[in-house]
């Protein structure tokens, strides 16, 4: 089973926004949320057609989210591809 070798660069961050912060500046609409535990980042979920939290893991390295959404609490690591 993979493991996540990433842990270390979970942060106490404050959310940038409510809602993805790219969609918001270009008046376009997501799907679903998610919060970047480096930096705080707030964008939008592959089922998104802007995929702009895979977007930020590309342009920073930061490699886990949580769940933006309401009653939601899980975690991904995108650099090792696992849920945590």
């Amino acid at each position: 089973m993979a493991a996540c070798t990433h842990l270390d660069t979970i942060r106490d961050v404050v959310p940038t926004a409510a809602g993805c912060v790219e969609c918001l500046e270009t008046g376009d609409r997501w799907v679903h949320l998610r919060l970047c535990l480096a930096c705080g980042h707030v964008a939008c979920c592959d089922s998104s057609k802007n995929r702009h939290a895979t977007k930020h893991f590309h342009a920073t390295g930061h490699p886990i989210v949580r769940s933006f959404e309401p009653g939601e609490d899980w975690r991904w690591c995108y650099a090792d591809a696992v849920w945590l």
